[in-house]
């Protein structure tokens, strides 16, 4: 699934994370229409795909955060079951839900928040255009 020029294409680049094979991968396209200038941030795509926490704060009170309300459910889905695979296969995935259990959330908040870590890692592999690898290359000596 190469483009002409030789690059990688978004879907190859979708698909080479853990959790996420062609199915969710193109779910995830489908969801995002395949363009992430859309969104700016990998935040703005969190928030997108309902897995970032939505400030609820209100007089006096601040830094309470809750669920959004507004989300794209198919794209939240898409993030949840990449999880859940990636918490299977994945020994960097393990290792950061096993920390997160300890530290008092449940099964699902430690999934969401894998989910949320797993959206800026794919948003830096679309932005860079390369492949997931397990150990990050070495970085670039200007």
């Amino acid at each position: 699934m190469r483009g002409g020029t030789g690059a990688l294409c978004v879907a190859d680049v979708v698909t080479s994370m853990p959790g996420l094979g062609v199915i969710l991968g193109a779910e995830f396209l489908a969801a995002t229409g395949g363009d992430m200038t859309v969104f700016g941030t990998a935040d703005r795509l969190a928030g997108f795909g309902g897995v970032a926490p939505v400030p609820r704060d209100s007089g006096k009170i601040s830094g309470n955060l809750r669920r959004p309300r507004r989300y794209n459910r198919r794209l939240q889905r898409v993030f949840y079951i990449s999880a859940l695979f990636s918490i299977r296969y994945c020994e960097d995935s393990r290792r950061f839900y096993d920390r997160k259990r300890p530290e008092g959330k449940r099964h699902i908040q430690a999934v969401l928040a894998l989910a949320r870590r797993r959206v800026n890692v794919l948003w830096a592999l679309l932005r860079d255009g390369r492949c997931y690898e397990p150990t990050p290359p070495p970085p670039l000596v200007a």
